[in-house]
């Protein structure tokens, strides 16, 4: 060896003192070398073929400070090392600059010491690099070494290999928690997130690019290393409980996303299932809200409509018993938007066509109109696939209130109601301008004073307390439900589409609730006893024609201890027509248990009004000697609203306390968030919670998306939106998280949802039955935002999603806006129907399967018409 060929070598006798001294020196050096060389053979849990391998994880000089601080303060770190350890092994990673065999002694010692929870790659890399240039300056010194000792070093080789995987996993719980603090300064900031930072995929993706800066080699990692990553990542959230909740890993952030509405959507199968979901949401509901999974806050809080709750819950669909028979499930067609060209509708209604009302085929089918059967719905087979032209001269709607008292003409070019009605304060052509007076044919002065008549006519009435939510029934240009917005009333106002032309399409340009409608031969698309009052206002509705057929459809609307106000001529004029008109009437009411409580004169408008109130019990009922009209059958559901014939009948007051109609709702606006007294716990909600506490968390939720995602985030300016749609209402809470802006919301429940429209009701608000498989009750043009939260995802399974885009292309105003959220794949099929008919896609978000889009329409529209059939 190297050592004994020195101690053999000879001197010479005249070598200086100082040479001996040398001599001795440099075999002190050698002594040392060796043994730090068996050291290192024998000690080592790192070999070099691996060193380079694990130096690709890297850190700021500041971790590799901190980290070093940390083995050296832990004396753990040792316990696979027995025995006492030199000071300079311990302190020379915090002297880089000594001697190589002082590094080689501690470089060994350092891999060995890393705490399992605090090691820093950085360390294993400075102890590596110790390893090497030891092993590198050793070689020469080795040259000679015998093949016995070559052997061994192959041996402890092959050990140190076999130790190095342990201390690479070592290496991936550090990186572990590193993203888990990285992942909750993503949380933090994400309600920051700007409308034009538009994502295209999920977070993790973007933790990899900025690691990629950091080491190229780690972003080469294969896709098993990574799965076994994030299976590490799992076991050391289990091992380690006491971790702070922030300190999530990127996955489990995701997991729990998923969780909560989709808003967050997660099917609960069974209620054990059900709770344990529940208690995860609930703890969890503060930092989602914090940092939502959608731009600004857009994620969710409550579960995926649960399949127990349906079992709950009824639907139109199966409440209607003559429904109409229902298109071809379609559910396994494609529809491919590639190739298409649109074409304008050549109908003859034109700019003003509406599919289902405007159907010339099918009305020519009927046999008879006695009741007012062509113009109620007939709509075509297949949803149109043509595109309304707007009239000539079209401009950006005027804005509410303004709108109120004056539109642009050419947007509704239609002079003959200004004809007609001019002398009643209706409608008057000025100019460009069609101006609404804010006069009726009952109100010429004004409806405010009309309104105020009718208050200190029933002082019960309170407007905008006791009575929030009305229907008016043969509305005209809805100048009565457009001023009672003054008044904190919601009015549900409705008309046919007839002679007197365009006066629902005048009161939606104006910016008031209104829906095609006729009272014919079926019901309303109305639950039973939801409107606080009705109102008629010379609506030329033969009430006491056929047994009363159509003032018993209000008594099914109109809720226990509601009014109905009748001004009409039959009420204070003395003609032959009129005495027999209300001696027929009174004979009905009476018989029906409406108590007439007043008849009062507006001495200003010469008019007077009768005041009805409907009974809130079943006394009456009972002790009527003539059975006329009679009680319906027991097996008469009266919230069965969807093409179900009229019957001369009424249906019972409810008695049990417990049940829908006993009580009156709470005074507004406390009713919009009270949950309705009917709903009880035993009830399983929508989203899979008791339904009381499903109602509440559906409230949160829906005001933490509106005020930090849509009214901040998506670029929407707010006070040019006043015409609003829910196409998939549920509870309502969406409409509700609107409150204050200066916007209206019809609320739709799709007839195989659950049936949940009494609710919205109950809590003040209104909406209406709808099957979007079909054609919506409007004229062209009339709302300024739709809203579809999961809708199109579930239509596919009935009917094409291309004629439903085409009917809200047909309903919202140019300039107007959609916002959706569904399911990642439906999203990307809305996205491309909406560019094929040239909309504006502003924002497309998609995380976890789930998406989200904001779209707003334009101008353009094509230059040919549909050829005749």
């Amino acid at each position: 060896m190297a050592l004994g060929k020195s101690r053999n070598s000879k001197r010479s006798s005249s070598s200086s003192s100082s040479s001996y001294g040398s001599t001795i020196t440099m075999v002190v050096f050698l002594g040392l070398c060796v043994w730090a060389i068996w050291m290192l053979t024998s000690n080592s849990v790192t070999s070099p073929q691996n060193a380079s391998h694990i130096a690709t994880t890297s850190s700021t000089p500041e971790d590799q400070s901190a980290t070093r601080s940390d083995v050296k303060k832990d004396p753990s770190a040792f316990q696979d090392n027995p025995g006492d350890l030199p000071d300079d092994a311990i302190n020379s990673d915090d002297h880089r600059e000594e001697s190589k065999d002082d590094m080689s002694k501690s470089g060994d010692q350092k891999l060995d010491s890393l705490p399992g929870d605090s090691k820093d790659p950085n360390v294993v890399n400075y102890a590596v690099d110790g390893i090497n240039e030891k092993q590198e300056n050793s070689q020469d010194l080795r040259g000679k070494e015998s093949s016995k000792e070559q052997e061994k070093q192959k041996e402890n080789e092959k050990q140190i290999s076999e130790e190095s995987s342990f201390t690479q996993n070592q290496l991936e719980a550090v990186e572990s928690q590193k993203m888990g603090n990285e992942q909750q300064s993503f949380v933090s900031n994400l309600s920051e997130f700007q409308i034009n930072q538009v994502p295209s995929g999920d977070q993790e993706s973007k933790n990899d690019e900025d690691e990629s800066h950091e080491s190229s080699q780690e972003s080469k990692n294969d896709e098993g290393q990574k799965q076994e990553k994030q299976k590490e990542d799992t076991e050391n959230k289990e091992e380690n409980p006491e971790v702070p909740q922030k300190q999530q890993t990127q996955q489990e952030f995701q997991d729990e996303t998923n969780e909560v509405p989709k808003e967050s959507h997660e099917v609960f199968e069974n209620q054990e299932s059900q709770q344990n979901k529940e208690e995860k949401t609930e703890s969890k509901s503060v930092d989602l809200n914090a940092g939502e999974a959608f731009p600004g806050g857009g994620n969710t809080g409550i579960p995926k409509e649960s399949k127990e709750s349906k079992k709950s819950w009824s639907t139109q669909a199966a409440q209607s018993e003559n429904e109409k028979e229902r298109r071809k499930d379609e559910s396994n067609a494609i529809w491919s938007i590639y190739g298409y060209t649109w074409h304008l509708c050549n109908v003859t209604a034109g700019t003003d066509y509406i599919p289902c009302l405007d159907n010339q085929k099918a009305l020519k089918k009927l046999r008879t109109t006695k009741h007012f059967e062509h113009r109620e719905r007939h709509c075509p087979e297949e949803g149109p696939m043509c595109l309304v032209q707007p009239p000539e001269g079209y401009k950006t709607p005027i804005m509410w209130p303004k709108s109120r008292d004056k539109i642009w003409y050419h947007n509704v070019p239609h002079a003959k109601l200004a004809e007609v009605k001019g002398h009643q304060n209706w409608v008057k052509v000025t100019g460009e301008f069609l101006t609404f007076p804010g006069g009726g044919t009952q109100f010429i002065h004004g409806a405010l004073h009309y309104i105020d008549f009718l208050q200190q006519s029933i002082p019960n009435i309170a407007w905008g307390k006791h009575t929030r939510v009305i229907l008016d029934v043969g509305c005209g240009v809805a100048s009565f439900g457009g001023y009672l917005f003054e008044r904190d009333v919601l009015t549900m106002s409705f008309a046919p589409k007839d002679e007197h032309e365009a006066q629902v399409q005048f009161a939606l340009e104006r910016g008031i609730p209104a829906i095609s409608a006729v009272m014919g031969s079926q019901r309303l698309p109305f639950p039973s006893r939801v409107f606080d009052l009705v109102h008629c206002a010379r609506c030329r509705v033969p009430w006491h024609a056929e047994g009363g057929m159509l003032l018993l459809e209000l008594n099914r609307v109109l809720r226990p201890g509601g009014y109905f106000v009748w001004s009409a001529t039959p009420v204070y004029q003395k003609l032959e027509e009129d005495v027999e008109i209300w001696k027929e009437m009174s004979s009905l009411t009476t018989s029906m248990c409406w108590e007439l409580v007043s008849i009062n004169k507006d001495k200003l408008n010469s008019v007077s009004a009768a005041i009805y109130r409907k009974p809130s019990s079943n006394n009456c009922y009972d002790q009527r000697k003539q059975k006329r009209p009679p009680m319906c059958k027991n097996d008469d559901d009266p919230n069965a609203a969807w093409h179900v014939p009229l019957q001369p009948c009424m249906h019972r007051v409810p008695v049990d306390e417990a049940e829908r109609g006993t009580q009156w709702p709470e005074a507004w606006p406390r009713r919009l968030q009270t949950p309705p007294y009917w709903l009880n716990s035993s009830q399983m909600g929508i989203y899979g919670k008791p339904a009381p506490q499903d109602f509440a968390a559906d409230h949160e939720h829906w005001k933490q998306v509106v005020s930090k995602s849509y009214v901040t985030s998506l670029g929407i300016t707010w006070s040019n939106v006043r015409n609003v749609m829910d196409m998939r209402a549920v509870y309502g809470g969406f409409a509700a998280a609107l409150k204050d802006l200066r916007v209206w919301v019809l609320n739709v429940v799709n007839i195989d949802s659950p049936d949940t429209l009494p609710i919205i009701y109950e809590r003040g608000l209104f909406g209406i039955y709808h099957d979007w498989c079909e054609s919506f009750s409007t004229y062209p043009r009339t709302y300024d935002l739709l809203h579809a939260d999961h809708l199109f995802s579930k239509l596919k399974k009935r009917c094409k999603l291309a004629p439903v885009m085409v009917e809200v292309d047909r309903v919202v105003r140019p300039g107007g806006k959609l916002i959706v959220r569904d399911e990642s794949s439906t999203i990307g099929e809305v996205e491309n129907l909406l560019k094929s008919l040239h909309w504006e896609v502003h924002l497309t978000f998609s995380k976890n399967q789930e998406g989200m889009l904001s779209a707003q329409k334009g101008n353009w529209r094509p230059d040919t018409y549909v050829e005749p059939s």
